[in-house]
Formats: C-alpha cells, sequence, structure tokens
C-alpha cells in the first residue's frame, strides 16, 4: 500500500485556488498569509491577499497604507514577480463590504437607502460580533467570482477563537433571519410608526434579546430596519450556502497557523477537528515563534556555585548558563507540545517556524519568514 505524502506549503501555494489562514489571535495570521501570497506571485502567480488587520509597517510594505476595499498593486522595494504573475493587497472594510451587499440585493435606490441610513444596521455593520467575519467570506467569494486571480489568500480576522471564523456567519445569518423577533414586533408595526418611535424597548420580554444581539435600546430602529431589510434574506442565505460550498472545494486550502502555547495548540487541533467534521480542506498547520537553543557543554553545579562566587564575570557567566538552561527547558517543553499536535492532526504537513530576531515589517522579512514556512 502507498502512504499518501501530505502536500507541503510550497505545493499548496502552486496549486491552490484559494488559501485561508486560520487561528486565533496574536498567532501570525496575517504575517504567515502576506509571506504565502508573496510566495505565490514570485512564482508566476496572479495572486491577491485579502488582510485585515496588518502592523503598520507591514501594511506600507505592501502599499496598503490608505485603507483601500479594492485590490491594490504591490509595488514595495526589492517586489518583482514573474512573469505573468503579479501582487495585489488589500484590507477588508467591513461596513463598506456590507453597504455592497446591501445594494447588491435591495428591490430598488429606496430599499437601499432606508437601510443605510437605519441607526440599527450602522451599528449591526460596523460592532456586531461576527459581521467581520461574514464580510471577509463575502470579499473572498466576490473576488473569487471576478477570476481575476490564479490564487486568493485571506488573513482572517483577529478573534478570540478560531471557530469564530467558521460560526460567526451563521449567527449573522439567524439574526438577520429573526423570525420570531420579526413576528413579536408585527404588531407593533401595525399600530404606526408614532408608536413605534414612542415605545421604548426597556419594558418589554425582547429587552435582553435585543440588547445583547445589537446594544440597541429602541423597538423603532429594530423594527424599521427588519421591515426595510424584507425580501432579502434569501439572497443572504443563497450566498451564504455558496460560500460555504467555496471553502469546502478541493481547490481550497486552510492553513491553521499557532504559536507552541499550550492553549494556541490545542485551540489549533480543535480547529481542525472541526475542518474535518465539516469536510473542509486542511492544507497544513503552521506553528510560529518555537525557542531553540543551540547545544552548548554541560556545566556541573559544583561549577556554576563556584563561577557565581568568582567575582562579577563569573555571575555573569553563571547567569548566562542559568538563562541558557532555562531556554533549553522552554524549547523541550515545546518540542513535547508540538510533538502531540502531530500526533492528533494526521496527513497534513506541519511547519515549524523558529522566534525571529525582528518582527517582519518589509518584503525582505516576508521572504526570511517564507525561508522557514516553505523548507528553504
Amino acid at each position: 500500500m502507498t502512504t499518501r505524502t501530505a502536500p507541503s506549503l510550497e505545493a499548496i501555494v502552486e496549486s491552490a485556488g484559494i488559501v485561508v489562514c486560520c487561528g486565533s489571535g496574536g498567532v501570525g495570521k496575517t504575517s504567515t498569509a502576506a509571506a504565502l501570497a508573496l510566495r505565490g506571485a514570485e512564482r508566476g502567480r496572479r495572486t491577491c491577499v485579502l488582510t485585515i488587520d496588518p502592523a503598520r509597517r507591514l501594511a506600507q510594505a505592501l502599499g496598503l497604507d490608505l485603507l483601500s476595499n479594492q485590490p491594490r498593486p504591490v509595488a514595495g522595494k526589492g517586489f518583482a514577480a514573474r512573469e505573468p504573475g503579479g501582487l495585489d493587497a488589500m484590507m477588508l472594510d467591513m461596513r463598506r463590504t456590507f453597504d455592497e451587499v446591501i445594494e447588491r440585493y435591495a428591490r430598488d435606490d429606496e430599499q437601499v437607502e432606508r437601510i443605510l441610513a437605519n441607526r440599527f444596521y450602522q451599528r449591526l455593520s460596523s460592532t456586531l460580533a461576527g459581521t467581520q467575519e461574514y464580510m471577509a467570506m463575502e470579499k473572498l467569494y466576490e473576488l473569487h467570482e471576478e477570476g481575476s486571480y490564479e490564487l486568493l489568500v485571506v488573513d482572517t480576522p483577529p478573534t478570540r477563537s478560531a471557530l469564530d471564523f467558521l460560526d460567526a456567519p451563521q449567527h449573522l445569518n439567524e439574526l438577520l433571519d429573526a423570525r420570531a423577533l420579526r413576528l413579536l414586533i408585527a404588531p407593533a408595526q401595525r399600530v404606526g410608526r408614532g408608536y413605534l418611535k414612542g415605545l421604548n424597548f426597556a419594558t418589554t420580554t425582547m429587552t435582553r434579546l435585543v440588547r445583547r444581539l445589537t446594544g440597541s435600546e429602541l423597538l423603532a430602529e429594530v423594527g424599521e430596519f427588519f421591515a426595510a431589510f424584507e425580501g432579502m434574506y434569501d439572497g443572504f442565505k443563497d450566498r451564504a450556502r455558496r460560500v460555504y460550498e467555496l471553502l469546502k472545494h478541493p481547490d481550497t486550502a486552510f492553513v491553521v497557523v499557532a504559536t507552541p502555547d499550550q492553549a494556541a495548540l490545542r485551540e489549533a487541533a480543535y480547529f481542525a477537528g472541526r475542518l474535518a467534521s465539516e469536510q473542509m480542506p486542511l492544507g497544513a498547520l503552521v506553528v510560529n515563534r518555537i525557542h531553540r537553543a543551540a547545544p552548548v557543554p554541560k556545566v556541573p553545579s559544583a561549577a556554576l556555585h563556584r563561577l557565581a562566587d568568582d567575582g562579577a564575570d563569573g555571575r555573569l557567566l553563571a547567569d548566562l548558563v542559568d538563562q541558557h538552561q532555562a531556554l533549553e527547558a522552554l524549547a523541550a517543553s515545546e518540542r513535547e507540545r508540538i510533538a502531540d499536535l502531530a500526533k492528533r492532526v494526521r496527513g497534513v504537513d506541519l511547519v515549524q517556524v523558529p522566534l525571529l530576531s525582528d518582527d517582519v515589517h518589509d518584503l525582505a522579512g516576508l521572504r526570511r519568514l517564507g525561508d522557514h514556512l516553505f523548507g528553504g
């Protein structure tokens, strides 16, 4: 029987149509996504990276010092894509993307204006948990349907849990299709707009629900939003279904990013299991910021004590030996946790990236990161 070899990250960026970088917040998803996109472009593929919140210097390196909801060419110093490839980058403007979705599904300009002017919608589109994840999927689908790129790389939002990327869009769809909420506000709507404007929501049984979902206190704003939104639910649900099908397509690859911290690795394993249960393609695991300790001769404890008693230079040397031993212990514990992750998630490439000496903030830094990601 032939053992199937897991595709490397190099193979993924050379063949996949979509790469989705996922993981909990603060694990290096943005830099990883940018490095993957740069590699794809330099391998001759027409590439776009959709990022969410890059560090300022990295954004400048990608030519994104000004927020843009449309792809813009990366033309940083030292960038030269292999023909016919090229690299575009964009930062998601959540509110503008939501507005574009409304414009796409509304019956006419009047419905668009009613929704965009509604204060409940303005809060929903700007601050509600899950909206950013939903809009990242929307923009990904839009770029895919345009057909301008061979490779799309997505940096998912910096959420506490990686699962938010898969769960939040469904939660938002449930809110937009809140039939129970619309049924409860329908009698008040029939009484008339004047009644709605004067009715404070704080005394009704729906207070906790609406406050939890939106922070809004006024039933009028909620009622007017759902009235204006009527007729658009099927379009949203159909779009969500098509996006999910796109994420499950064999041309898509999820790259789960973590650090060697125990909580981050546990999150990565759980997310990989969720992808498997939903038949979504896991391409690779990346563990960033791994500590490594170069081997040094062992120093007996008695010798360390003598060094510590031998003046300032001796104490300094003893402290250095102590710090190196602590680093060795940390590196060993990280290796054990990473080995446990490899046992729990089999059949995919597991890439280990050491803790780099400085932050990734330019194209040269992305290439250095790529050297580790692609085994250079």
